[in-house]
């Protein structure tokens, strides 16, 4: 049995489970199961060059942007209301496992919307499997910052330090890229200006 099983499981019997002062304790360790379970899940297989099932979507439609940012900010539930996909909502973190598409019909245009798994501090030496949820959100044409609107401005802070730590470049635009042509003597140089 896998660890997705593994917590489909858990959860059910949490479901089952009456909630009162006598299986206050038994929710409590299902909760911790939970919890470590899905941490394994996070961390890249040992051994592994840092890929993951289930981040890379194919790409779609007209553009595509990606929601990022802290696990438990809405991102699912933003991803739910502009596109009507279901994505699994909870009161815990760390929900969303995998990359969930969803597509926003506007006027003529289609747009890929991508709810990535929460990342955490650290996210961009691959702590909690960052790397892999910021490449999803480097091939995206729109990064979408979503944060918590009563936590502190520094969740913003570290968020952004994160993503430009792996060359992502937000709020600039992209560099000006031209080739200038250069006579010397019988031959002639091509040089890349930035």
């Amino acid at each position: 049995m896998g660890i997705i099983e593994k917590i489909k499981e858990i959860e059910a019997e949490m479901a089952r489970t009456q909630k009162n002062k006598a299986t206050e304790y038994h929710l409590g360790q299902l909760k911790a199961k939970i919890a470590k379970l899905r941490t394994q899940l996070l961390e890249p297989p040992k051994g592994s060059s840092g890929g993951g099932d289930g981040f890379e979507v194919t790409k779609f439609g007209h553009g595509r942007v990606s929601l990022i940012g802290f696990p438990s900010v809405g991102k699912s539930t933003l991803l739910t209301l502009l596109t009507g996909t279901h994505s699994e909502v909870a009161s815990y973190e760390f929900t969303t496992l995998t990359c969930i598409p969803g597509i926003i019909h506007y006027n003529d245009t289609k747009i890929q919307l991508l709810d990535l798994p929460g990342i955490i501090e650290g996210a961009s030496e691959g702590k909690g499997r960052g790397r892999q949820v910021i490449a999803v959100a480097k091939s995206s044409d729109i990064v979408l910052m979503v944060l918590d609107a009563s936590k502190s401005e520094g969740h913003r802070q570290i968020l952004t330090k994160e993503l430009e730590a792996v060359g992502l470049r937000l709020n600039k635009r992209p560099p000006q890229i031209y080739f200038k042509k250069k006579k010397r003597g019988a031959f002639r140089s091509t040089a890349l200006c930035l």
